[in-house]
């Protein structure tokens, strides 16, 4: 599970740090490109608005690209409900009457094979949108808990989940890269043999700032997915009862009471989709993804 918890944490914070080195090489080399200093002086304001446009670049970067790096990853295989296969076939019928029912567009249905048992939905839009299901779960869950998970995750396209997380980790980001680079700044100041304000740092004391601004970016990366994982865990009571509404109580809750017996069966592939899985259970409730079970069937018993 550690594992799963770093790749989540790395696919979040390269992004920020590839971004990063990016605007720094160029900002050397071509002073005019991202200049955010007069007269040798950081210039915070401008630094501001830099940090929150390339960070709100890189998370709809990731954004757009979400539906394709969850087929690529977890081998996800579209189904158009005519594969023969009964359980295939009735998943992408659901699919489709939940969908009909929230008043949305049929996402692209798929299904991936691992033992683990879960569902994951993901993509930029309500309009672009997919819903995959492992074989994991099709074997273990009747169809009256499994239609609970699908009304789970179709909830979760409704309510523009995608959207929301990555605007959250968009601000996120800026707050991040905005750090990060007023310390990376100020070593580099401080190292700088050459103060001469029409002039750059000399290339030691650039790289000492590229170098302390990347180990900033990582650590504060680290420190702000905890807000992120927090507003994940808010969304997916939110979704709970969106299921809820779709599919009936008693659904949702045998649904997660079923997931409670296998909570320990979490496939550690693409990992950047557990904030949109059924179930993302850690042993770092902080850094989780997903409230525990127990307290959302709670949530859901009491009708919250």
């Amino acid at each position: 599970m550690g594992k799963r918890i770093f790749l989540f944490l790395l696919t979040n914070i390269l992004v920020v740090v590839t971004i990063s080195i990016v605007m720094m090489v160029l900002g050397y080399f071509f002073p005019g490109i991202g200049q955010v200093t007069r007269g040798g002086q950081l210039q915070l304001g401008a630094l501001a608005v830099m940090c929150l446009v390339w960070g709100m670049v890189g998370s709809f970067i990731s954004l757009q690209l979400s539906r394709w790096m969850a087929k690529k990853s977890m081998g996800v295989q579209l189904i158009d409900g005519n594969t023969g296969n009964a359980d295939l076939d009735w998943t992408y019928e659901t699919v489709n009457r939940l969908s009909r029912e929230a008043g949305l567009p049929m996402p692209e249905v798929g299904y991936y094979e691992s033992p683990e048992v879960n569902a994951f939905a993901t993509g930029p839009s309500k309009s672009r949108s997919l819903v995959a299901v492992s074989s994991g779960l099709l074997r273990t869950m009747n169809r009256s808990e499994a239609e609970g998970v699908l009304a789970h995750e179709v909830s979760h396209i409704g309510n523009g989940d995608m959207v929301t997380m990555t605007l959250i980790q968009g601000v996120v980001n800026a707050f991040v890269m905005f750090f990060a680079r007023i310390i990376g700044w100020a070593v580099g100041q401080a190292l700088s043999s050459n103060r001469d304000e029409n002039e750059g740092p000399g290339m030691g004391a650039f790289m000492a700032q590229m170098g302390v601004t990347i180990a900033a970016e990582i650590v504060f990366g680290i420190l702000a997915s905890f807000i992120t994982a927090w507003f994940s865990r808010q969304r997916e009571f939110k979704a709970d009862a969106g299921a809820a509404r779709l599919a009936g109580r008693e659904k949702m809750i045998a649904a997660l009471r079923k997931l409670q017996s296998y909570h320990e069966t979490i496939d550690p592939r693409g990992a950047e989709l557990a904030t949109m899985k059924i179930s993302g259970k850690s042993w770092m409730a902080m850094l989780s993804t997903h409230p525990p079970l127990e307290v959302r069937i709670a949530a859901l018993e009491s009708g919250r």
